[in-house]
């Protein structure tokens, strides 16, 4: 097996030792009101993902003890939290948090992730590729988006999204070029 060109930080401890032992179902509703803000802000998502539209995606970070299974629909976009990946998904993507963030956020190539088996995909491989080519175009900001739930808030929460990704060292926002 070919030795990753980059040495991914692993999800907080912390985190993964409280999903171990909390229910997951809590995480369901913030995460499917984040997917559906990040589908209505990004309308072409869902067309570019075209016949693959109807997929459920397994979301498999290996460093945390859940996986996400996302359905995309335009105005009922949501989330399901496992604790195994769930039969029902059409493709699965596995790797750590750190990639699979560096995925959406452009940080790292999805193909160089995949050919230095850094990510893992089962199932319906044309999904997953669908998925990620529709997740590039949209050039996504997860940490944006978390923030902009917080409404008012929201001026107050981007430095501490901010500070979360320099303690952590996950990619939590896109890195802007100037």
């Amino acid at each position: 097996m070919p030795d990753s060109a980059v040495s991914f930080p692993l999800a907080p401890r912390p985190l993964a030792a409280g999903l171990r032992v909390l229910p997951l179902f809590p995480l369901a509703a913030p995460l499917s009101l984040l997917a559906r803000r990040v589908i209505a802000a990004n309308p072409g998502l869902i067309e570019r993902l075209g016949v693959y539209g109807a997929c459920r995606f397994a979301i498999d970070p290996t460093d945390l003890p859940l996986v996400l299974l996302l359905h995309p629909h335009p105005s009922r976009a949501r989330i399901t939290v496992h604790r195994r990946p769930p039969a029902e998904a059409d493709t699965r993507i596995a790797g750590p948090l750190a990639a699979l963030l560096g995925l959406v956020h452009g940080t790292w190539d999805g193909d160089a992730l995949f050919f230095s088996r850094d990510l893992v995909i089962e199932g319906d491989t044309g999904a997953a590729l669908a998925l990620r080519n529709a997740i590039d175009d949209a050039e996504l900001d997860l940490g944006a988006e978390v923030a902009g739930l917080a409404g008012p808030m929201r001026g107050r929460l981007a430095p501490l999204i901010g500070l979360a990704e320099r303690v952590t060292r996950l990619p939590l926002r896109r890195t802007r070029e100037v």
